[in-house]
Parts: C-alpha cells; sequence; structure tokens
C-alpha cells in the first residue's frame, strides 16, 4: 500500500490510498504516515463524502466533553492495540478544520471557505468541543475565522455572536465601520444576537457624535492686528463650520483621516493672515490626532 498526495481537502479527493484496484481518499494531514503524534493513529473517522482521517482517540476525548457525541467510549474503556473506524455526518472540508482545531494545527493552506468554517463551528459544539477555549487570539482557528473579515464582515460577527466569542466579535468590529446599519436583514440581526447588536450600534453613534464634537470646535482665534480684524476671523469660523457640517452629513464611522483632511485643509487657500493659518494648521492637527484616537471596536 502507498499514500499519494492528490488534492488539498476541500475538493472530492485530498489525497489517495490504494490497495489493488480500490482507491480510496485520504487526508493529506490525517493519514497512517502522517508523525502528529508520538502514538500511532488508533481512530479513522470518515467524512460523509468518504475522506479518511487516521487520528487518535485519546486526543479526541481530551478535546471533547461528550465523548465526541458520545461515539467514543469513555477514556478508562479505550483499547490499546485496535483501530476503530467511525462515519460522521460533516463532508470532508468541515471535519478537517474540526481535526485541525483539536490537534491545535493551522489549516489555512487548505483555504476553507466561510460557509466550511461556519459548520465547522457548528460540527465543534456538536461533538463537545468548547469553541471558547479554542476560538481565542492567538489560536489557529481565531485566525483562519479573523481572515473572512475583511471580505464578509457581517457574516463574520455575526457568526462570532451567535457562539458569544467575544474576543472575535471585538476583532472583526473594526471592518464593520464601513457597513450600513439600515442594510441587517431580520435574521443576520437574530443570529448576531441583542447583545453584540446593541454593541455594534452603539459603535457606529458614538464614532460619528464623537466626530460632530471634534468639529465642532473651530480655529482658535488670535489677537486683532492691523492685517487681521475680528470680522475677517469670524469668516474662517464660517467657513470651518462650513466645511464640518459637509463632513458630517456625508460621514461614515469609518471616516477616513485622508478625507478629514483633505475636506479642511483647502480653507487656507482663502486666508491672507498667517496667524490665522497657523490656527488653522494646529485645529486640523488637533482634529486629526483626536480622530485617530476615537475607539474603532465594540
Amino acid at each position: 500500500m502507498s499514500t499519494q498526495a492528490r488534492t488539498p481537502v476541500g475538493t472530492p479527493m485530498d489525497g489517495a490510498r490504494i490497495s489493488g484496484s480500490a482507491m480510496m481518499s485520504v487526508s493529506t494531514t490525517f493519514h497512517p504516515n502522517a508523525v502528529v503524534d508520538q502514538l500511532p493513529s488508533d481512530l479513522i473517522l470518515v467524512s460523509s463524502d468518504k475522506v479518511y482521517f487516521h487520528v487518535h482517540c485519546y486526543r479526541i476525548l481530551g478535546a471533547s466533553e461528550n465523548g465526541f457525541c458520545s461515539l467514543l467510549p469513555p477514556k478508562a474503556q479505550v483499547q490499546r492495540g485496535g483501530t476503530q473506524m467511525i462515519t460522521l455526518a460533516e463532508p470532508a472540508d468541515v471535519l478537517n478544520v474540526v481535526m485541525h482545531t483539536i490537534y491545535n494545527f493551522s489549516a489555512s493552506q487548505f483555504m476553507p471557505s466561510f460557509e466550511a468554517l461556519e459548520a465547522a463551528l457548528g460540527a465543534l459544539v456538536k461533538y463537545g468541543v468548547p469553541l471558547k477555549q479554542c476560538v481565542v487570539s492567538g489560536s489557529p482557528l481565531f485566525a483562519l475565522l479573523l481572515s473572512s473579515a475583511p471580505t464578509r464582515p457581517i457574516d463574520t460577527f455575526a457568526l462570532a455572536g451567535s457562539h458569544e466569542l467575544e474576543d472575535l466579535a471585538v476583532a472583526v468590529s473594526p471592518h464593520l465601520l464601513a457597513y450600513s446599519l439600515p442594510s441587517l436583514t431580520d435574521e443576520l440581526a437574530r443570529r448576531i444576537g441583542p447583545v453584540y447588536l446593541k454593541r455594534l450600534f452603539i459603535l457606529h453613534y458614538g464614532r460619528n457624535e464623537a466626530l460632530k464634537g471634534l468639529l465642532l470646535h473651530p480655529p482658535n482665534p488670535h489677537m486683532e492686528t492691523p492685517d487681521c480684524s475680528d470680522a475677517q476671523q469670524r469668516y474662517l469660523t464660517r467657513a470651518w463650520a462650513l466645511a464640518s457640517a459637509h463632513l458630517v452629513w456625508d460621514a461614515r464611522p469609518n471616516l477616513s483621516v485622508n478625507l478629514l483632511q483633505a475636506t479642511l485643509r483647502p480653507l487656507e487657500k482663502d486666508l491672507t493672515c498667517e496667524l490665522c493659518k497657523q490656527s488653522l494648521k494646529e485645529r486640523i492637527a488637533q482634529v486629526v490626532a483626536d480622530w485617530s484616537a476615537v475607539k474603532r471596536t465594540i
């Protein structure tokens, strides 16, 4: 018998073990000759699409709080020297993530889809693996889920909320600053749950209010000079108010520093007083610094 790697898990064939004319798909990570543990594998898990995972019973039982959904005997009753085979309901791409999580390996090289990751979390719950122990900052599964945030931010946030994964929800939330909250569907709101949904609304509202507060104060006036009267300084105040109103009207919580500067800096071109110009520059710098410091996470 020989083991031949074919294609990554997530496609119909992730490896092949040939015996005579029969061909079996075998996990490229958890195959019979894989060195993933000091002990030889004693358990074969078969996915619904017939991919074989050669794993260790003690590892599975050590990670599971329900005997792997009662499919495995208690630790004290595990027989040594034999190999048990169990067929599961999950497809290979989902089971692959589950096994990598139990072994604390990264499955990022297989590039599982978001749907596979979502199903893997459900499978981990089903098989008694506590998510709050394996989806924590710094863990392989946490990193894999967070990698979905740039392209699927609201879905990743909903997944975190539905499983009450605090670290993941917080890490994903900056990616939702550009999200239009009125577009939330009832189904998404239900999955996110009232606690994390409220925190998301507070994040958006808080940043918008912070921006209004920062722009409320115009550049500081200076003492009148022969070249710049109080009336001339009021022109800068009015121009600042108009530019600020434009920013606040269109602004989203993800307003960039570049856009902020691009809107306020042109006010300088109509100023002739060097003191007014300096006051404007200082105020813009302060607004930019304060806006950069406003909280970006739930």
